[in-house]
């Protein structure tokens, strides 16, 4: 049975920083491409950044480029999302998610999903 599990939500300030991380049992986490998506209330899930398997290739959505960093742990089978200079708009129900071998930025091609982080970012 696949897991995965969030932790690092909370309320920050606009400008201030926080850590997401992602701990994943259950699969052969260095097979899994991993990734963060997002959901404000009233919008879409949409795409943040990923991580390819061997954390050599990363890709993040413009909305969050130069601001949040992505990393792996394929040791400890963790991914962290690393957020820095936080917008209000950034305020969101933060999931982990994990597809088979290739990095894909769409919803619907991820096959596990975490639980969700809730991230505040007031103004």
């Amino acid at each position: 049975q696949v897991t995965l599990v969030e932790s690092g939500g909370g309320l920050v300030q606009a400008g201030g920083s926080l850590a997401l991380s992602c701990a994943a049992s259950g699969l052969t986490f260095n097979n899994y491409a991993m990734a963060w998506f997002r959901q404000a209330p009233g919008k879409v899930r949409e795409f943040v950044a990923v991580i390819s398997t061997s954390g050599a290739a990363t890709y993040d959505a413009d909305s969050v480029k130069g601001r949040f960093t992505i990393s792996r742990d394929n040791a400890k089978n963790t991914v962290t999302l690393q957020m820095s200079s936080l917008k209000p708009e950034d305020t969101a129900v933060y999931y982990c998610a994990a597809r088979p071998s290739i990095a894909f930025r769409a919803v619907s091609l991820y096959n596990y999903w975490g639980q969700g982080t809730q991230v505040t970012v007031s103004s």
